[in-house]
């Protein structure tokens, strides 16, 4: 059966309008669909984060799909980057996720320094990208949190195919059809 894991992002809750109404779509198409609430939202640190997604997905294969949302692209990534080699899941669809900066203008102290915290440990791309099939990566131009740089990433180092949109910003709101079409699409 095929299953499908929504990772949330940083100061995430599982009330943002999207999340539970792409868990509805898949669930009535007979997907079983999981969204963990990760922890410490407001502070989130790699290994509390990569342990409760692992936790969270068991035993990978295949027949495993994920979907991240800004911070839970990179949660998702990391994860994958802890797998045996040989373990590959079906797919990632990345919503306005983020390997290189960030607008942080505004950002506290205390912020900085958990973007830094992400932003500043090393990844291994390649490793990576062995464990994934198939990935898309969704941008808006108009995000106000993600530089539409951060694109490049995705394309070069991680295969995604890559769609950017506009009046999207960063996904906080509404329904993402595209976001299930092309889910359902690499998981045929």
């Amino acid at each position: 059966m095929k299953r499908v894991i929504i990772v949330h992002g940083w100061g995430g809750t599982l009330k943002s309008d999207w999340y539970g109404w792409l868990k509805h779509q898949l669930e009535s198409k007979g997907l079983d669909v999981e969204l963990p609430l990760l922890p410490n939202t407001h502070r989130p640190r790699i290994e509390t984060w990569v342990h409760t997604l692992s936790e969270t997905v068991g035993e990978p294969d295949e027949q495993t799909y994920l979907v991240g949302h800004s911070l839970g692209c990179q949660n998702i990534a990391r994860y994958l980057e802890t797998l045996p080699d040989g373990i590959k899941v079906g797919g990632v669809v990345f919503v306005a996720g983020f390997f290189d900066s960030l607008y942080d203008e505004d950002y506290d102290d205390e912020d900085k320094e958990t973007e830094r915290h992400w932003l500043d440990t090393p990844l291994n791309f390649d490793k990576v990208k062995s464990h994934i099939n198939k990935s898309v990566a969704f941008f808006s131009e108009d995000d106000p949190d993600v530089p539409l740089e951060n694109k490049k990433r995705f394309e070069s180092d991680l295969g995604s195919e890559v769609i950017i949109l506009n009046g999207y910003k960063h996904f906080n709101k509404g329904k993402l059809p595209i976001v299930l079409e092309k889910l359902l699409e690499i998981s045929k």
